[in-house]
């Protein structure tokens, strides 16, 4: 299964598009900033499931700040990464990580693309698919019990 995961879009609908017609996920997650641009992806591919998280920049608090998954006896946590602190460092992320015993932490906030494996958990940042000099994404894939991720720049 392939999974995009996308951020920080700021209003960049296009590259998003461009990113599910690149990687034809089985599904989406949307990290946050923007909302709006997460239901107008959906909209135009409504054939594919989509997860989504408000960003610091969303102002939706009647939506949970985070929402843990499990997909393949996986349990994987999306949130935007601003409620851990996430710009400072990966203290609070790593101790979240811990205590929900997950194998996949994926966050935005920064705009900058990381793929990191802490013991047992996989960090992954997507970067953000709203910068117009270097448009990131990332790709989740679970095949074979295993899960896996990759950043890919849009080009």
């Amino acid at each position: 299964m392939k999974i995009l995961v996308l951020s920080d879009s700021h209003g960049a609908i296009e590259p998003m598009e461009h990113a599910v017609e690149r990687t034809q996920p089985r599904m989406i997650f949307h990290l946050g900033d923007c909302w709006r641009d997460a239901e107008r992806l959906q909209g135009r591919f409504p054939q594919i499931p989509l997860q989504q998280v408000p960003g610091n920049c969303d102002f939706r608090s009647q939506e949970p700040a985070e929402r843990l998954l499990c997909i393949e006896d996986f349990r994987i946590l999306l949130c935007h990464g601003h409620t851990y602190g996430v710009k400072q460092s990966l203290t609070a992320a790593g101790f979240a990580a811990e205590e929900k015993n997950l194998d996949l932490f994926l966050f935005g906030h920064t705009h900058r693309p990381l793929v990191d494996r802490r013991g047992k958990t996989l960090f992954l940042n997507p970067g953000s698919i709203g910068d117009w000099r270097r448009p990131t994404y990332g790709v989740v894939t679970i095949a074979g019990g295993k899960l896996d991720g990759s950043i890919c720049l849009l080009e």
